[in-house]
């Protein structure tokens, strides 16, 4: 069985062309199989370098943690 591990953070842009960033948390049930919960965050802006940056600066996230969509 594949087990896909989602990056924590994903830095999206909505309808109204703004960015967005996503925190998603992962935990595993006693079978071992992962559920990721997600939470969008408040905060908008208007590129995606400045999502990134928020995220570098207030998670401490490394680059490879930052998913885009």
């Amino acid at each position: 069985m594949s087990k896909a591990i989602s990056r924590p953070y994903l830095v999206c842009k909505d309808d109204n062309g703004v960015y967005r960033v996503t925190v998603r948390t992962t935990r595993y049930n006693s079978q071992n199989y992962p559920l990721v919960s997600s939470e969008m965050l408040e905060d908008v802006f208007k590129t995606q370098t400045a999502a990134k940056t928020f995220v570098r600066e207030t998670y401490r996230a490394e680059p490879g943690d930052i998913a885009y969509k």
